[in-house]
């Protein structure tokens, strides 16, 4: 039903900042909830950041401070802003879209559509 793609992945000096970018493909995403998550290399998919259809924000202890999550519904856009970014923040990060609000905002298994992933490696 509906589509993310995340872009503006890639290669920064720790301490540098990216943003990245959750596109919708298909349907909006005014309507539906929206995290960003990452997985790093044999490490479980963790969550990192979640922005409700009310615009309440929500974040992993790892990266509060850090990074902010925010989104447009007019131009159908999520954003994660990551500034400080440390070697440990390196992951690949995937946007997820939840159909329903009932669900627990930090898990995976809450959300229904997810895109394909963007990498993020922050070296030393």
């Amino acid at each position: 039903q509906v589509q993310p793609v995340e872009s503006g992945g890639g290669l920064v000096q720790a301490g540098g900042s990216l943003r990245l970018t959750c596109a919708a493909s298909g349907r909006t995403f005014s309507s539906y909830g929206m995290g960003w998550f990452r997985q790093a290399p044999g490490k479980e998919r963790e969550f990192v950041a979640a922005i409700r259809w009310s615009a309440s924000t929500y974040y992993a202890d790892s990266v509060k401070g850090r990074f902010t999550i925010s989104r447009d519904n007019a131009k159908n856009t999520v954003y994660l802003q990551m500034n400080s970014l440390k070697p440990e923040d390196t992951a690949v990060y995937y946007c997820a879209a939840a159909r329903l609000s009932s669900g627990v905002i930090g898990a995976t298994g809450s959300y229904d559509y997810w895109g394909p992933g963007t990498q993020v490696t922050v070296s030393s």
